[in-house]
């Protein structure tokens, strides 16, 4: 049975991903300012947003809002296939204007969204919010799923995926995704994206490859025909 994963990204706001008999486990995560909207083709997928799970069958739909803790599965060897599609979603439609509490944390949030790369202490968030180290891990892991760290280690993994995209090196990307070396950048990567840095640059470079190997990945369009 031959495992293949495609990536059809046409710009940052939307991007869709194809799983063919895909057996990975992707942990805990959440995709950050992304509507995600998929559909089963094959075979079965547990999906656990929030502690709750719920098992998908070919032909359904499912749906995860932006920055919902999720965790995606499979239920059984054969695996599954399925056509995912993420929609980025403006930052104002996601938060409640009248409530002035989270601005804190929100803004702590944008500012790792921005510069993801940038070596940012728990002692210094804590100290731009206003809020101690043991509540602010508190109240942002409430708030979006996630301690700070994590966050800004997923999006460190975040900027190395575009980085690959722009066709930098994996020595480049290390560094400009501001991870300490390249075994750190592969371990998160490879928890995060569920293949290799060096995978994921071949599954993702402009050039046309039709050629598909079990257990490889593989791009075979880089335009979208009008995104997990």
């Amino acid at each position: 049975m031959m495992n293949e994963i495609s990536y059809r990204k046409k710009n940052d706001d939307i991007e869709c991903v194809h799983y063919k008999n895909w057996t990975k486990t992707y942990p805990p995560h959440t995709h950050a300012e992304h509507l995600t909207l998929g559909i089963v083709e094959a075979g079965k997928v547990c999906i656990v947003m929030n502690g709750a799970s719920k098992v998908f069958c070919e032909g359904d739909e499912f749906q995860i809002p932006p920055d919902v803790l999720h965790e995606i599965k499979p239920v059984d060897d054969k695996g599954y296939s399925m056509l995912v599609t993420c929609v980025r979603v403006p930052a104002q439609a996601q938060t409640d204007p009248d409530d002035k509490s989270d601005a804190p944390l929100i803004e702590l949030k944008d500012s790792i969204l921005d510069q993801p790369e940038n070596l940012y202490l728990i002692e210094e968030m804590a100290q731009d919010t206003n809020i101690s180290p043991f509540h602010l891990i508190r109240k942002f892991k409430k708030l979006y799923g996630l301690t700070p760290h994590q966050f800004q280690i997923q999006c460190k993994v975040r900027k190395a995926q575009k980085l690959l995209e722009e066709e930098k090196s994996v020595c480049e990307v290390t560094y400009d995704a501001g991870f300490c070396d390249q075994s750190h950048l592969d371990r998160c990567f490879q928890k995060i994206v569920g293949m290799t840095p060096k995978e994921y640059k071949e599954a993702s470079s402009p050039s046309e490859n039709t050629s598909t190997k079990p257990g490889k990945t593989s791009q075979k369009d880089k335009d979208l025909p009008d995104r997990h």
